[in-house]
């Protein structure tokens, strides 16, 4: 990290780091050991060394313990008028343009730290109650959320003369790969939903991607989602196991990096740029000491309606909640985590179960401060009939969706399941403000580097 010849020269103080911690390890060279004139010589930040010494006690204060070292090798140098890192803090939006180098700065860092834990943490909640880690395709023929908004996967633009029938403004997909459109997924979801119906319970961790043109904070073009399936599991089983896991995470982070949420809360409390400004460390625990609030959708209209804050466009029911919505349920009104509920058939996907009023679906959404939606889950329609029907509403083909109504003409079961997405509890937990600064290689409209 940096280097300091003192003493007129007669020693060097070096603070290394190799990402395990967020603290440094100081280092004392002396002159004439071995290597000292490499040091000398390359006495900037960013180069890379093999030190071999001694772990003493430190007679300083930031520090409990120092390295005397013995000798010294320059394993990388680096040239301090072309490196783009400087020394001080750099604003965010830079270092997106650079996202090779920018995990050596102490907030991207920390923030690799932070997801790693998380992963491990998310693992273990489930393996801890037994459900099965599975692996869903990452290209389907599926469209999940109905939205089409997709990235298209073909080898016809790859073949000799494109061979595209556009005869009739369309691709002949006959000749592609799959010989039918594919794309990559967005959600694992309904492969999931197959396998728990044989598994019992089971769980996806991977890479989703969305066609969306946004240039929101909130969106990327490919990111993480956590995605349980649980047999024999109704709404209210979906919203207790998205509590529990939402909890577990936020007090893992709080265990096992103390040093990195203690770096996040500072730059915080200061209002540092690219940060939510305020109190994270109180934020973060109470999500811990839960429970969250939990209400209907037709409870959360009649609340908004009743709120003092100005909302554009106004809370009516039938309307999905806008984000100003979800903050203002999350912030204003509860003063904390939400968990909405059975909301109008009308604004979700077929695959959500009719309630009996046969006006809403057994949907939930959790919605968090700042954030907004962090969860979004339902039971889902496990009556084959009902299915085929919402199919036909929502104008999608029936043969498509054969295998997924299968489910429920060979010995189906109610299940539920839900959807979390990786990047925004990052955000959440590290109380950054972009989505494009917790995720290592962002992807969005107009970037691909890395």
């Amino acid at each position: 990290k940096t280097v300091r010849i003192q003493g007129a020269g007669a020693f060097a103080f070096m603070e290394l780091n190799d990402g395990t911690t967020f603290k440094n390890l100081q280092v004392v060279a002396d002159k004439g050991i071995e290597g000292w004139d490499a040091l000398t010589e390359n006495a900037h930040t960013h180069t890379s060394w093999r030190v071999q010494g001694t772990l003493v006690a430190s007679p300083g204060k930031e520090q409990s313990l120092e390295c005397r070292a013995h000798s010294l090798t320059l394993l990388g140098s680096c040239s301090p008028s072309d490196y783009p890192l400087a020394k001080g803090r750099m604003p965010l939006d830079f270092l997106r343009g650079i996202p090779h180098l920018r995990a050596r700065t102490n907030t991207l860092s920390a923030l690799t730290r932070l997801r790693s834990k998380l992963s491990f943490a998310i693992h273990s909640f489930f393996q801890e109650r037994n459900f099965h880690y599975v692996h869903t395709p990452i290209i389907t023929t599926s469209d999940c959320e109905g939205a089409g908004e997709l990235f298209a996967v073909t080898t016809l633009l790859g073949k000799e003369g494109m061979q595209m029938n556009v005869s009739k403004g369309e691709v002949d997909y006959s000749q592609d790969f799959f010989k039918q459109k594919a794309y990559l997924s967005v959600s694992g979801q309904l492969q999931a939903e197959a396998l728990a119906c044989a598994m019992g319970k089971v769980y996806t961790f991977g890479p989703t991607f969305r066609a969306e043109e946004s240039h929101t904070t909130r969106h990327l073009a490919e990111f993480w989602m956590i995605e349980p399936e649980i047999a024999f599991a109704n709404l209210e089983d979906a919203m207790s196991v998205a509590e529990a896991l939402l909890q577990h995470c936020v007090s893992y982070a709080l265990e096992h990096l103390p040093d990195d949420i203690t770096f996040f809360h500072n730059a915080a409390i200061k209002g540092l740029g690219g940060f939510s400004k305020g109190d994270l460390r109180a934020k973060l625990q109470s999500i811990v000491a839960g429970p969250f609030t939990r209400l209907s959708y037709s409870e959360a209209i009649a609340a908004l309606q009743k709120s003092k804050e100005h909302l554009d466009p106004p809370a009516e029911w039938g309307a999905d909640l806008s984000t100003q919505m979800e903050r203002c349920l999350t912030e204003q009104i509860y003063g904390g985590p939400v968990i909405v509920y059975d909301y109008p058939a009308q604004i979700k996907p077929f695959y959500m179960r009719l309630n009996d009023d046969n006006n809403t679906v057994a949907a939930m959404d959790v919605l968090f401060p700042k954030c907004g939606e962090m969860v979004g889950g339902s039971q889902r329609e496990d009556r084959y009939n009902l299915l085929q029907q919402r199919v036909t509403q929502h104008g999608i083909p029936t043969e498509h969706m054969q295998w997924y109504s299968d489910l429920r003409r060979f010995g189906g079961v109610p299940h539920a399941g839900f959807g979390l997405g990786f990047e925004r509890l990052l955000m959440f937990i590290s109380g950054l403000d972009n989505i494009r600064d917790v995720a290592s290689f962002p992807r969005f409209p107009g970037h691909a580097l890395g």
